[in-house]
């Protein structure tokens, strides 16, 4: 429209305008009023993942890999929005940054109905309580199940002089866990319980025992806790004991055995982290089915059990990770870059053994085809043959 065209326009319809915008305003209303039930009826989806290698003593390799690994799941795979995937990764992962941000991003922003997801990859240990919420738990010595920030050193002349640390206890967890609007939370823990070392793999695991000793921070942030839950300590026993206080928790071992990490053809990771993620990528299984497929693929040798456990009478084992019941299609791989006639895929859902120079991976909708040209652990980099954009789901021709 030329500028004299628009000039006559609006001199001669301006009563048509006036009704069109009458129009629009109630249009405008309307679809507000839509979008607030919209949103209302869609879930958000947060997590928070947190990953420690850079330990002063006993570093790892593999934990802040798992946390590509899960996040890459949760964008790609489940839908996830970037900006609600926060990450702590070595020195940000001290004690107090981890519960702030389990404060500040999942606690304060979750509403009912709202999905949460928390991983932890990183040393787990077993420190005393020399006065405990719970009594009669634990192993014979009393020891407490813990998560060590990177910030929670042993005591200087350890192992002949005991002390504190700063360690988070799982009874926090649960408190945290309690805390949570929603019931749709998931809780992946890669770590281990007790201390030991294999030659073939890595052990998460820091060393403990009877007299490394609990903080009076983390006693006092429990008892604030109980607080503001309105929980008595018998309210707090009970819960406990009966079972997980929100949603699931998978953990990649028994109680009182090794969390390990390997190298799975070229990508340090936690075994748990890499067989989870793998599985959940290929597949529309529940937890339970998931389990199944994990478990097998663990040496016997390892001692290593994953295990999951679910709210009492919640059934939750029989439904789809992560509470999302249309997540995108099964893949093997996914675009997640693109740059003229070159893609960046995450290679997550496939045997790696089978991805070489050459490897053809086409669009498991539609007709998008790459070639791969190189690959670095499970990032591959692939010509275009026919066009894919970022999130296109792939699949290898086989």
């Amino acid at each position: 429209m030329t500028r004299n065209t628009r000039r006559y326009f609006l001199k001669f319809a301006s009563s048509a305008l006036a009704t069109l915008g009458i129009n629009q305003f109630l249009f405008r209303q309307k679809a507000e009023q839509a979008g607030k039930v919209l949103a209302q009826s869609t879930p958000r989806k947060l997590a928070l993942l947190v990953g420690i290698n850079q330990y002063a003593s006993s570093p790892l390799e593999g934990c802040v890999n798992d946390l590509e690994l899960q996040r890459n799941l949760l964008i790609h795979r489940f839908r996830f929005n970037p900006k609600d995937i926060l990450v702590l990764a070595d020195e940000a992962a001290t004690r107090t940054g981890i519960l702030t941000a389990f404060e500040e991003h999942l606690i304060k922003q979750a509403k009912p109905g709202d999905i949460v997801v928390y991983h932890y990859s990183g040393h787990g240990s077993r420190i005393f309580d020399p006065d405990p919420i719970i009594t009669g738990l634990g192993d014979r010595q009393g020891l407490n199940g813990t998560f060590v920030p990177i910030n929670s050193n042993l005591p200087t002349g350890y192992p002949e002089v005991g002390g504190v640390v700063q360690d988070i206890m799982g009874h926090t967890l649960f408190l945290l866990m309690s805390a949570l609007k929603t019931e749709n939370v998931t809780v992946v823990l890669d770590s281990c319980f007790s201390g030991g070392a294999t030659r073939e793999v890595r052990v998460r695991s820091r060393e403990g025992g009877e007299n490394i000793l609990v903080s009076s921070d983390e006693k006092n942030y429990q008892q604030q806790w109980l607080s503001r839950l309105n929980l008595s300590p018998e309210q707090f026993v009970k819960g406990y004991q009966t079972g997980v206080a929100k949603g699931v928790v998978l953990a990649a071992t028994a109680p009182n055995q090794l969390a390990r990490e390997a190298n799975i053809n070229g990508f340090k990771c936690g075994l748990f982290s890499y067989l989870l993620t793998y599985y959940l990528w290929q597949e529309d299984n529940n937890i339970k089915q998931i389990f199944q497929k994990i478990l097998p693929e663990i040496p016997e040798t390892y001692n290593q059990v994953p295990r999951y456990e679910v709210k009492v009478g919640s059934g939750y084992q029989q439904q789809l990770p992560y509470f999302i019941n249309s997540p995108q299609s099964p893949a093997q791989a996914v675009v997640t870059a693109v740059s003229g006639e070159t893609a960046q895929l995450w290679l997550g859902g496939i045997d790696l053994r089978k991805v070489t120079t050459g490897t053809i991976f086409t669009a498991i909708n539609g007709t998008g085809k790459v070639k791969m040209i190189s690959r670095d652990g499970l990032v591959g980099q692939a010509k275009i043959e026919k066009p894919v954009t970022v999130g296109t789901p792939l699949h290898l021709i086989s």
